[in-house]
């Protein structure tokens, strides 16, 4: 039988790729070799499907190795050669102390890239790469570390983080080397890496109070971003958007927002904080979470600890402390009326403590609280509330 007029084509095509592939493997780059297997899985998804999606299963198993970091015995982490600091720092099985809980938007972007490494074959099929770097926007405590240590764990790989003031050396010089040692160490390792305020390094080159040689980094971080291997994850997070430089924006495939938490977000986060060592906190998270509008989660979790300290500290019930917290509270009237009110009819203080805690008089809150429910706490809880 004849053959196919396109086969020593075909044949000559192979050869090539071999060629190729030959050539990038003995320069020992292996984030190139990577590239070279991940265009091959494309190339021949459809005339060699079972090579494609060999290729594919080998690619998304590295690293083989036992070490959550490949070559960590051979490899030391990059460190600035003024001060010998070390340039990154290594969460090699990160955990989080309770699950975080982002906005709906930030939860289907982590879930998409999580989807995306779980199945790369569907992506190679359709000549897709899984999302290689994604920028996080967002004001501070919002959550953009957390969301980077929570896919860290969600992909089984270890965390990288870069220290920025480590990073920037007195010698400005060493900075864009410092920079290429961190980037170039992190893509020979099967790792989610997260520059964490983006901004310090990646200004607008247009701006005109910035020296010659932070511009030339934006230039260094560019090349290497588009250096970076769609086998690895490389996050960032900047508080400043607006600072960055354009052409970094459009390096990162994927931009997500974070906002500031809504009230559903808060009262759940602080549900999830004070549980293990609260039970009643249930009557509480609502109520705290109305003090906390407009407001971060680092902001939340750093006054409900040191009311927590407060309370074992002075051998005080933390309903008190939590009180004195709703109490110093920045709220509106309106809000403040509507919280003394609540928390006499949930039983939780008297009329008079309440009036003690949010200076809403008595009578006002006599004139707002249900009697009915206002009685049916005092039954429940067998006391007089008034």
């Amino acid at each position: 039988m004849t053959q196919p007029s396109n086969q020593p084509n075909k044949k000559t095509e192979i050869e090539a790729d071999l060629l190729q592939l030959a050539r990038i493997a003995l320069t020992g780059r292996m984030q190139d070799i990577q590239v070279i297997l991940r265009r091959f899985a494309k190339r021949y998804a459809s005339s060699m499907p079972e090579v494609a999606d060999g290729l594919t299963t080998l690619l998304h198993e590295l690293p083989t190795q036992a070490s959550p970091l490949r070559q960590q015995a051979d490899l030391p982490l990059p460190v600035d050669l003024d001060t010998r600091l070390h340039l990154l720092r290594v969460e090699a099985e990160p955990a989080l102390d309770h699950e975080p809980i982002f906005a709906p938007g930030v939860t289907s972007a982590l879930g998409q890239i999580v989807e995306e490494r779980r199945h790369p074959q569907k992506l190679i099929r359709a000549g897709l790469d899984p999302t290689r770097a994604a920028l996080f926007v967002g004001p501070p405590g919002v959550g953009k570390t957390m969301a980077a240590r929570w896919l860290a764990r969600e992909l089984g790989r270890p965390l990288l983080i870069l220290d920025l003031a480590a990073v920037m050396s007195t010698l400005l010089g060493r900075t864009g080397t410092n920079l290429r040692h961190v980037l170039e160490y992190a893509k020979s390792t099967n790792c989610v890496l997260l520059l964490d305020e983006l901004d310090a390094i990646a200004k607008r080159r247009d701006d005109h109070g910035e020296i010659g040689e932070l511009k030339r980094l934006v230039t260094v971080l560019i090349q290497q971003i588009d250096d970076w291997p769609s086998s690895g994850v490389l996050l960032a997070a900047t508080n400043h958007p607006d600072l960055l430089d354009p052409a970094i924006w459009r390096r990162f495939e994927l931009h997500v927002e974070f906002p500031l938490p809504d009230h559903s977000a808060i009262t759940r986060f602080i549900d999830g904080m004070l549980a293990p060592h609260f039970p009643a906190v249930g009557k509480w998270s609502e109520l705290l979470a109305v003090t906390f509008a407009g407001r971060s989660f680092s902001d939340v979790e750093r006054d409900l600890s040191v009311s927590r300290r407060s309370a074992v500290l002075g051998d005080v019930p933390l309903d008190e402390e939590f009180g004195r917290l709703l109490a110093n509270a920045s709220v509106a009237k309106r809000a403040r009326i509507r919280f003394a009110t609540t928390i006499v009819e949930q039983g939780l203080v008297s009329q008079r403590k309440a009036q003690e805690l949010t200076g809403v008089s008595r009578d006002t809150i006599r004139r707002r609280a249900s009697p009915k429910k206002t009685k049916i706490t005092k039954r429940r809880n067998g006391k007089d509330t008034s």
